[in-house]
């Protein structure tokens, strides 16, 4: 592998890990607090992409405006689901799952009789192309890592200096003791799969972007994500963040050599070996 195929790769992993992350960080969120797998996740996802191109092209929006209008519905929509599907369920593990489940089809269903099965196209955000170290990558994918490293510290930091964010941690390590200390744990977890869902807004709106919109692309997403935050480790936020760039580089690096399915079977294979030796993952918790 020449030094320019190898930086390729490196920035591909950097623009696709970024995506990873943002979906990851969701179910993170919604996992660590509520203890539900969101198997309706990707669908989420889904929708964020087809918001965000009907505001763009139907309605005119900027991007960046469109976006903002999507991760509102979202993020609105997060929180209908977690009052109406989750809240009865939560900390329930297998009725969860099949709430869950449940709602991927739904919405999948849904998606595929408003929005047609074809596939759709954006725009780009910023046309062009950016050249580093002998490496090509256009600006949407370098938007992709702008906006992943953005939003992962502004997640950490919101988690570390607002109440919000230490309801959350208080939550997640133990729901019972934070409501008697009184954090409104309904309220916490309602925030959670809003702004779980706002995330995946964003990752499947620049996936939609680099590559296109189409019902079913939240699959995809849901696999990656969970694969993810099973190598970074169940409920924990650096373990998402360092999973997804390890998946992102994986898949950036061995596509250069052979193609995306190979990559996918690297990927896996590796989080088989560590859960055989580390069952919890990099960061998760005993």
């Amino acid at each position: 592998m020449s030094l320019e195929i190898f930086w390729q790769g490196v920035l591909n992993g950097l623009a696709t890990g970024g995506i990873y992350i943002l979906v990851a960080l969701g179910l993170t969120l919604i996992f660590g607090i509520m203890n539900i797998v969101q198997f309706a996740h990707g669908e989420i996802y889904m929708l964020g992409a087809y918001f965000t191109y009907y505001f763009s092209t139907l309605f005119g929006f900027n991007f960046w405006i469109a976006l903002v209008f999507s991760m509102i519905i979202v993020a609105a929509l997060g929180l209908l689901l977690e009052r109406f599907f989750f809240r009865s369920f939560r900390n329930q593990f297998e009725p969860s799952i099949i709430v869950a489940v449940g709602l991927m089809i739904l919405l999948q269903t849904v998606a595929l009789v408003t929005f047609g099965a074809e596939t759709k196209s954006m725009s780009s955000i910023v046309p062009g192309i950016f050249k580093i170290f002998g490496a090509v990558l256009s600006w949407d994918r370098l938007m992709a890592i702008i906006i992943g490293l953005f939003l992962v510290v502004a997640l950490f930091l919101m988690i570390a200096k607002t109440k919000i964010g230490q309801a959350m941690v208080a939550v997640s390590q133990d729901s019972y003791a934070a409501s008697l200390y009184g954090v409104n744990v309904n309220r916490t977890s309602a925030v959670a799969l809003s702004l779980g869902s706002a995330l995946a807004a964003i990752a499947g709106s620049l996936m939609g972007v680099v590559f296109s919109v189409y019902p079913t692309m939240g699959g995809f997403a849901l696999t990656k994500g969970i694969a993810v935050v099973i190598l970074g480790g169940l409920g924990s936020i650096p373990g998402a963040v360092i999973g997804g760039l390890i998946l992102g580089q994986i898949d950036g690096l061995v596509s250069m050599v052979s193609n995306s399915t190979i990559s996918t079977v690297v990927g896996f294979v590796l989080i088989i070996i560590l859960l055989l030796f580390r069952p919890r993952g990099i960061m998760g918790r005993e």
